[in-house]
C-alpha cells in the first residue's frame, strides 16, 4: 500500500501479546549526526545502520544539494565523501527539511558559518516549532540570520564577516540547541561554551570525538575550540531507543509477553524510559552490554507485568522526552494515578504532544486531564475508537500499541509520518503479535 499523503490510517485490532526478538531502525540522532560530520570530515566516511526514514533523508538530500557525494550502497549502508570544514557549496534553491526539527537546528549552526546564502525551510509543522531558541546564540555569535516575526522558519542565513566564541547559558535542556552551537564553534574564533539547567544527549559531543575533535564534556556542560578539523571515520549505528519505545511499552503492559530487542542504543542521556518502566514494575533485563561507534548498545528484554501509577518529574524528564506519549500509554494500562510534571517540551514538538496524548487517551474512555507541564492520568479500560495523531509519528504509534490491552478496535488518523523515524513500522509490529493493518487514502 502507498504511505504518502495525510490519509494514511491505522487500524488496530484489540488484544494480543508480543513474543519474540526484534532490531528496530537505526538511532535517527545518531543518524543525523553522522551525515552531518561526515560531509564536514576531510576524507572517506562509512555509515552503517542508517535510519533511511524522512527526516534522516532530508538531512542527506541538503548536504548533497551542498556539493557532497553521499553514495547508497546497501538500504542502510551510506559511503559520505567529506568536504572539510570549509568545503560546502552553495544549494541551487532552499534547503527543505520536512518534518526534522534536529535537521534545521543543528544546521542552522553549520549555515551560520557558510560564506553563501542559504534558506532553511520545512513542513507545516516544523514551521510552527520555536527556532529562537537557536537562532539567538548563534546571533550573539555574529550570525546573520533572518526569521519570521514568530522566530519560527523560513530561517535566512547571510555570509557573516566571522563567528566569535560564546559562553552560552542555555534556558532549555536541548541536545538539539546545544549541537547546533557547538557546530557553529568549530568556526568560531575561540572556545565556545554551552551550559545547560539539566543534561541534554550528548550525541553531538561522542561522535565529534570520533571524528578527532577534542571535546570538553560533562553533564550539563560541553566546550570546543574553534577551527579544529574534522577526519573521516567510520560509524555504525546502533538500534534507536526512542523507536525501541514502542515495542518496549507493548510488551511491557501485557503480562505473559517475553520480547528481546536486539543491539538498542542506551546511552545514559536516553535511558529516561527504562527507568520509568521499571518504576511501574516492569521486568527489563540489559544483556550483551557492548559499545558501537562509541556508543553504549545492549539487547533489551522485556517481560510483561501489572504496572502501577507513579509520579514522573525531574531529570528523567530530559532523558524520556520523546518517550513521553508511549509512557502515556503505559500509565493508561497501570493501576492507580500517573503524575507527570516538568514536561512542558512536550507541548512543542511536531504536535503539542500533552494535548493530542490527553484527546486521544479521553476519545478511548480514559481519565487523562492535561496540566501546562504534563498530565494526571488514571488507569482504567481503554475503549475502542477514533483517534487522530494529528500528523505526529509518535502519537500514531502510541496509540496502536495500546489497542493490545482495549477492548475494541482503535483507528488511528494521519500516520504517514510515522515514516520520518521508523521506516516497516507496522511490518515489524504486526510479525512480533500486534494486530494491525494500514488503510491507505481511497
Amino acid at each position: 500500500m502507498s504511505t504518502d499523503g495525510p490519509g494514511l490510517t491505522f487500524v488496530v485490532q484489540p488484544g494480543g501479546q508480543l513474543a519474540g526478538s526484534l532490531r528496530v531502525p537505526g538511532d535517527k540522532s545518531i543518524s543525523h549526526r553522522a551525515v552531518m560530520l561526515g560531509s564536514l570530515a576531510e576524507g572517506v566516511s562509512e555509515v552503517t545502520g542508517f535510519l533511511t526514514g524522512e527526516d534522516c533523508l532530508c538531512t542527506m538530500k541538503a548536504f548533497q544539494a551542498m556539493g557532497v557525494r553521499i553514495e547508497q550502497l546497501g538500504p542502510t549502508h551510506l559511503r559520505v565523501h567529506g568536504v572539510g570544514l570549509n568545503g560546502l557549496k552553495a544549494p541551487g534553491g532552499p534547503l527543505d527539511l520536512g518534518n526534522s526539527g534536529t535537521s534545521m537546528r543543528l544546521m542552522s549552526g553549520l549555515m551560520a558559518a557558510q560564506t553563501f546564502e542559504t534558506t532553511l525551510i520545512g513542513d507545516s509543522s516544523l514551521s510552527k516549532r520555536p527556532m529562537r531558541r537557536i537562532v539567538d546564540p548563534l546571533r550573539a555569535m555574529g550570525a546573520v540570520i533572518a526569521t519570521t516575526d514568530k522566530g519560527t522558519s523560513p530561517l535566512q542565513f547571510s555570509p557573516a564577516a566571522s563567528l566569535k566564541a560564546i559562553a552560552y547559558d542555555s534556558p532549555v535542556a536541548s541536545a538539539q540547541v546545544k549541537s547546533g552551537i557547538l557546530l557553529a564553534g568549530l568556526y568560531a574564533d575561540g572556545k565556545t561554551e554551552v551550559r545547560e539547567p539539566e543534561p541534554s544527549r550528548d550525541h553531538t559531543e561522542r561522535m565529534l570525538r570520533g571524528f578527532g575533535v577534542e571535546v570538553e564534556a560533562r553533564p550539563g556542560y560541553a566546550a570546543v575550540q574553534g577551527g579544529q578539523k574534522l577526519k573521516a571515520t567510520n560509524i555504525e549505528v546502533p538500534a534507536d531507543i526512542s523507536s525501541a519505545t514502542f515495542p518496549m511499552v507493548a510488551a511491557a503492559i501485557v503480562p505473559g509477553s517475553d520480547l528481546l530487542l536486539e543491539a538498542v542504543g542506551i546511552n545514559p542521556t536516553r535511558t529516561g524510559i527504562i527507568d520509568i518502566l521499571r518504576s511501574m514494575g516492569a521486568t527489563i533485563t540489559l544483556t550483551h552490554e557492548r559499545m558501537l561507534g562509541g556508543e553504549p548498545v545492549a539487547d533489551i528484554r522485556v517481560q510483561g507485568a501489572r504496572l502501577q501509577g507513579i509520579t514522573i518529574g525531574g531529570d528523567v524528564v530530559a532523558s524520556a522526552i520523546d518517550e513521553f506519549p508511549a509512557v502515556f500509554i503505559a500509565a493508561a494500562c497501570a493501576d492507580g494515578v500517573t503524575t507527570v510534571n516538568d514536561a512542558e517540551e512536550l507541548r512543542i514538538k511536531e504536535s503539542d504532544r500533552i494535548a493530542a496524548m490527553c484527546d486521544g487517551l479521553t476519545a478511548l474512555g480514559v481519565s487523562a486531564i492535561a496540566k501546562p507541564d504534563g498530565a494526571i492520568i488514571t488507569g482504567g479500560t481503554i475503549a475502542g475508537g477514533t483517534v487522530d495523531s494529528k500528523g505526529d509519528h509518535r502519537i500514531a504509534m502510541s496509540f496502536a500499541v495500546a489497542a493490545l490491552r482495549a477492548t475494541g478496535r482503535i483507528t488511528i488518523l494521519d500516520c504517514a509520518n510515522v515514516n520520518t523515524s521508523f521506516p516497516g513500522f507496522v511490518a515489524l509490529m504486526a510479525g512480533a503479535g500486534l494486530r494491525i493493518q494500514e488503510q491507505a487514502p481511497r
